[in-house]
């Protein structure tokens, strides 16, 4: 931990107080030196107050659906990222060791002590902060692995500030032990606006946190930890049930076809669902940017699903399309056809449609954005009005029950005890509300050919294989793709081709979306009398090329090489960190 950190979270704790205090009329002022700790920790308002600091520890508005964007195997992106290329990350890049927040939450633990309080109210309040100082734990150990436990706000000369780091086994207890007191002490059962931290919402993170623990030590096998791997599957199980057993939650299913949708593109959280979100605010001029970042051909990152994804989508009687013969070859306007119905809410396609000043038109893929044709519509409103800076109202939600679901189907399966019924109250349902019509109430019992040899080759179990196919399918563009991959040590993943929709020839423009309008053509040569209104695209050469030269799959950067090793399942400590604190030591392959 950085000294000049540790100083500058101190005076903001000061600031705090300050603020509390300048709101606050008292004739009978204590002496300067004591005012501020007494503001905030002898009053409900004061921890009300110092606990709302909290959230600020929680993924800004706009990170849910860039995290994929910028890491996970199913897009490509303008470039590739820096951490996958051949020496491009090193720890001279290397962050996220930033503990602020730490002392901020420690600092309220320590002092919530007044018993002029009664000890209920202080337990819900000191609740609320041991939660987030477990989000806080579990995002450090994510990404670093072994990391320093500190329960306590250091002075700037502790030696602790110079202490080497702790093993994650002792950072998981401690993160369990937190929930559990979270769960025990929160006295919010619910909140309406989905923008609190209930009760419920700390038994969702413990499933999470459990999950992602069991797996990664199962199959993580070089920790030597597997056989710690059952307990926390079936703490991961038992957090979600409670969460399913408490009925406060649901799947949306308003909206029918658009019920998925509508989760994503609604300004309040649809509490139906939504367990925790990012709720956007005009009066506070607040909002995400998700219409600019998908649809801008030079601010965002360009990410456009690739069809080996695409691929993954079963179709709506519950069959593969993978199995289809010549499926392959299949034309984007047919690929789409007949498929999950969270397809078509992922991606524009069909007969989607945008609307501008008022007037509805046709919403084929943009190729003056899109690289592959999967272009996503997920978190994205329909009026281009949005699509020129950060305008977006809708809500973006950071906890949703059909995350609990999953997890407790994964849990379960992973430890060999799903049923039927499991089956049916979790992935069954979520395959349901996509219009899936077979499939849905038993357990599947074969195990697919195509998920098996394009990514999961150590998988055998047909439960676990798809459950993790909707897993992709549910969560995308929610920030959870690149953690599912180290924990289910799929890293390579990560270095697959960037390919697209299959384009039968060059030069013969396409109509994406059969309303009889030409979208798109490639070519080897540009064409000499281009019809208006068709986007052309260059095949010749990289960075875009079609598989077989003159057709086949689209193609987007096969010239740019991309390296996995194992040792990048946890990032670097950053150079100067490590210069400050040596004790700390580098993690393995990052020397």
């Amino acid at each position: 931990m950085k000294i000049n950190q540790y100083i500058k979270q101190l005076c903001s704790v000061l600031m705090l107080a300050a603020v509390f205090t300048s709101c606050t009329k008292n004739l009978d002022q204590t002496p300067e030196s004591t005012a501020d700790r007494e503001a905030i920790f002898s009053s409900e308002d004061g921890l009300k107050l110092y606990t709302n600091s909290f959230y600020n520890i929680l993924p800004d508005i706009n990170t849910p659906f860039r995290t994929d964007c910028n890491m996970s195997d199913y897009g490509a992106t303008s470039s590739v990222s820096d951490f996958l290329r051949e020496g491009g990350y090193t720890s001279r890049q290397g962050t996220g060791w930033d503990w602020n927040d730490l002392r901020n939450i420690n600092y309220f633990i320590e002092n919530c002590t007044n018993q002029n309080i009664p000890q209920e109210i202080r337990d819900n309040y000191l609740g609320v902060a041991r939660f987030f100082r477990a989000y806080f734990y579990f995002e450090k150990m994510k990404r670093f692995g072994d990391v320093p436990w500190i329960n306590q706000p250091l002075a700037v000369d502790d030696p602790a500030l110079f202490a080497g780091r702790d093993a994650r086994t002792l950072i998981t207890d401690s993160i369990i032990a937190d929930l559990d007191f979270a769960a025990a002490h929160i006295t919010q059962e619910e909140d309406e606006t989905r923008s609190t931290i209930t009760k419920y919402v700390v038994y969702g993170l413990k499933s999470r946190v459990c999950l992602f623990e069991g797996t990664f030590r199962k199959y993580q096998t070089s920790y030597g930890l597997e056989n710690t791997a059952n307990g926390l599957l079936q703490q991961a199980a038992d957090a979600a049930k409670t969460v399913m057993d408490a009925n406060i939650y649901h799947l949306n299913t308003a909206g029918d076809s658009l019920a998925y949708r509508n989760l994503f593109i609604s300004a309040a959280p649809v509490a139906t669902e939504i367990m925790l979100a990012d709720v956007t605010s005009t009066s506070l001029a607040k909002y995400n940017d998700a219409n600019w970042y998908f649809t801008s051909s030079t601010y965002g990152s360009r990410f456009s699903f690739i069809r080996k994804f695409i691929n993954t989508y079963l179709m709506r009687d519950g069959s593969r399309f993978t199995d289809i013969p010549g499926h392959d070859t299949v034309t984007f306007a047919n690929e789409v056809k007949s498929r999950d119905l969270r397809l078509q809410q992922t991606i524009r396609m069909g007969d989607y449609k945008r609307v501008t000043n008022g007037t509805v038109i046709p919403g084929p893929p943009v190729f003056s954005y899109v690289y592959t044709g999967y272009q996503p519509i997920k978190w994205c409103l329909d009026d281009m009005y949005y699509d020129a800076g950060a305008y977006n109202t809708n809500s973006v939600s950071l906890m949703r029950y059909a995350e609990i679901l999953l997890n407790y189907a994964e849990a379960k399966a992973e430890l060999g005890t799903i049923t039927d019924a499991d089956w049916a109250a979790t992935v069954g349902a979520l395959r349901q509300r996509a219009g899936i019509t077979t499939g849905t109430a038993t357990l599947p019992t074969e195990l697919d050919p195509y998920m098996h040899d394009n990514y999961y080759s150590d998988i055998s179990n047909p439960v676990i294989m798809e459950i993790r196919r909707d897993r992709g399918i549910e969560l995308t563009l929610e920030g959870f793709r690149f953690y599912d991959l180290v924990r289910w040590k799929h890293g390579e993943l990560l270095t697959d081709e960037w390919n697209g929709i299959y384009v039968p020839s060059v030069d013969k423009p396409m109509d994406l979306n059969e309303d009889g309008i030409l979208d798109v053509s490639f070519y080897i040569t540009s064409p000499a009398d281009p019809i208006d209104g068709v986007t052309y695209r260059d095949v010749s050469k990289p960075p875009q090329t079609l598989e077989h030269g003159t057709y086949g799959e689209l193609h987007w950067l096969d010239n740019v090489s991309r390296v996995w090793a194992d040792y990048k399942y946890l990032y670097p400590i950053p150079f100067d960190d490590l210069q400050l604190n040596p004790a700390l030591k580098q993690n393995p392959g990052w020397e």
